[in-house]
């Protein structure tokens, strides 16, 4: 277990933000409400599976349902449930500059490690507007770590391995990219560009490790939401040198990917945590729906198949045995 760092420990070295970071989802109350109860159980569950660090509000975590405040206080019982065992690299980005600088101060503030900030969605900005909107966030915090975050098939806009490289090479603390896209040629040629000390994570689950191979730095993947011990031992595998083993654990983990997508994200993944007693409610808040009697049908045949790599659940991890609750519960 790593030492606890304490808040903010891993600021000033994010190069030891490596391994698999959980994209954890924001569980909801069956009324709708941000549940901190069963979000602090989901920390605590991760860390004692191995995940190596904790992210809150990216696409899996519902951002956009949210309010900044709801967010705000999310990113605080994450921080407590993890009382410093391992980093917190929330996302604080938003379409709206003035959102996104009000939470990641907000986080900043909390003592998070880091920050995921996606590129702006729905107006599809220019080149030259995405650098100007990283600077701009991180000249505000100078002494914290930010992290690009691409995933265009939601957002409408790629950031280009040139304009990555031109913010790593411009901007002190701007240290790396979270890519989620399938075009595996775009990781190569953003590390390219960027030079080799750039962190980049994949977010795309069946791309993880082959991203290790191209010298990124670890996963930030839905997958580890329900298999976070697999998830972080395929990390380790690949990098004692057993590629054998990684390669069995990511072939294992095959039908676990294809789960999180039998709906929209995070629905799937909600209801297979609901179910194993993780959270208390599958609810998810609108424009989606909670999964589908057609959906679990395909879920339950796909964890069928990959049950050798879903992580272990008991009783003491249940969120029926947590009794400590409200925003920043652990």
């Amino acid at each position: 277990m790593t030492e606890p760092r304490g808040t903010g420990g891993w600021r000033n070295c994010p190069e030891d933000l490596t391994g698999s970071i959980a994209p954890v989802v924001t569980p909801f109350t069956a009324d709708g409400e941000v549940d901190h109860v069963s979000l602090a159980n989901l920390v605590a569950w991760q860390i004692k599976q191995g995940s190596d660090g904790i992210s809150i509000g990216g696409s899996t975590g519902e951002p956009s349902a949210q309010t900044v405040t709801e967010r705000a206080e999310a990113i605080n019982t994450v921080i407590a449930a993890a009382d410093g065992r391992v980093p917190v690299v929330p996302g604080t980005g938003s379409a709206k500059l003035s959102e996104t600088i009000e939470l990641t101060g907000a986080a900043y503030d909390a003592g998070v490690d880091a920050v995921l900030i996606i590129t702006p969605y729905y107006a599809r900005p220019t080149q030259e507007a995405l650098y100007v909107w990283y600077k701009t966030i991180a000249a505000q915090y100078p002494d914290l770590p930010i992290i690009a975050y691409n995933v265009p098939s939601r957002t409408a806009v790629e950031i280009a391995p040139e304009t990555v490289a031109r913010l790593h090479g411009d901007v002190p603390n701007f240290v790396g990219i979270k890519e989620t896209t399938k075009d595996f040629e775009h990781f190569s040629r953003v590390i390219k560009a960027a030079g080799r000390d750039l962190l980049v994570w994949s977010g795309i689950e069946l791309l993880c490790l082959p991203l290790l191979a191209l010298g990124g730095t670890g996963f930030i993947s839905a997958t580890a939401n329900i298999a976070p011990a697999a998830t972080k031992q395929m990390y380790d595998a690949y990098r004692a040198g057993d590629l054998d083993r990684a390669l069995e654990i990511h072939y294992g983990l095959h039908p676990l990917a294809d789960l999180i997508f039998v709906e929209t994200n995070p629905a799937p993944v909600k209801w297979v945590l609901q179910r194993q007693g993780l959270i208390a409610s599958e609810f998810v808040r609108p424009p989606l729906i909670m999964t589908t009697a057609g959906g679990k049908q395909k879920i339950v045949q796909l964890l069928a198949e990959g049950a050798a790599y879903l992580s272990p659940v008991d009783g003491s991890d249940s969120v029926a045995a947590r009794t400590v609750g409200g925003p920043g519960g652990a």
